[in-house]
Parts: structure tokens; C-alpha cells; sequence
């Protein structure tokens, strides 16, 4: 009985020693930060999760991200029935190849895409009105991406 005890008194001091050793080393690696990094901080409403912005093609092997590079100054019509919306003139999409690392950057005219496939094919599926609180940080969310390049997909420019 006398031999469980001393092992349970070793036990508890060697339990004491290593909490004391993480309290020192805790305190040091607050002190490491400085007030710069504290302030540099983001908030949570301007932090954007990546997943909300990047989509994924139908076999899993690649990522597309979409950049609104140019918007209209035009008027939208119907504001009280459809909200604040953004029309897109220029878009950059980036595709990202998970297999090879490979990364494919183009810039697209949405407008003069439009405008070629109502002259070819008699028809346009583009919605340029973009719902204002889709578009985070100037990236378009990935429920989006395909309103914007469905012209340029079947004009064969993007191949995803």
C-alpha cells in the first residue's frame, strides 16, 4: 500500500512540473506576438471562406475561381423585385488543374460573347445581373459561375 502511494506522489509532481513547463512556454509564445499582428486582423464579416468561391468540374479534377474585373454603370431595372445587382462587363476565370498543379488564367468579354453567340447561333443563356451579395472581395460565389460563362462554354472558349 506504501509503494501505490509514493507512485502516485511522483505521478502528481511530474504532472505539476509538466503543466508548469506548458504555462511558461504559453506565456512566451504570447509575448511573440505583437501588436501589429493583433491589429492586422481581420474581422469576421470581411473574412471569406475560399470553398464559397471556388467550384469544382463533374470528375473532381479541377477548380475554377471567377474575378469581376469591369462592371456597368447602367441602371437596373426592377430593383425592388430582384435587389441590388452588379452587370458584369469583364470577368477573369482561373482554372486550376488538381492532377498536374497546372493553372490556366483567361479574361473574358462577357458583352462581346453575347453579342457573337446572338449573331451565330440566334441565342443567349448569359445573365450578367449578379446579386450584390454574391460577389465577395471581387470574386464571384460558386453558385454563380455558371450563369456567367454558360455563353462562353458553348462558344467552346472554356472547356471545364
Amino acid at each position: 500500500m506504501r509503494a501505490c502511494l509514493l507512485s502516485e506522489d511522483k505521478n502528481t509532481e511530474s504532472s505539476e512540473k509538466i503543466t508548469e513547463s506548458f504555462e511558461i512556454a504559453k506565456e512566451s509564445l504570447l509575448e511573440t506576438i505583437s501588436d501589429a499582428e493583433v491589429n492586422s486582423r481581420i474581422s469576421f464579416e470581411e473574412f471569406t471562406d475560399e470553398r464559397l468561391l471556388v467550384s469544382h468540374n463533374a470528375m473532381g479534377t479541377k477548380q475554377m475561381k471567377i474575378k469581376i474585373i469591369e462592371v456597368s454603370d447602367e441602371n437596373q431595372p426592377q430593383k425592388w423585385r430582384f435587389g441590388d445587382r452588379v452587370k458584369v462587363i469583364k470577368i477573369l476565370v482561373t482554372i486550376k488543374h488538381l492532377t498536374t498543379q497546372q493553372v490556366e488564367e483567361a479574361e473574358f468579354d462577357i458583352e462581346a460573347i453575347e453579342r457573337e453567340i446572338m449573331e451565330k447561333r440566334h441565342y443567349s443563356s448569359t445573365n450578367r445581373w449578379v446579386p450584390a451579395e454574391d460577389i465577395q472581395n471581387g470574386y464571384v460565389k460558386r453558385d454563380k459561375h455558371t450563369r456567367l460563362i454558360s455563353d462562353a462554354h458553348s462558344l467552346d472558349y472554356i472547356i471545364f
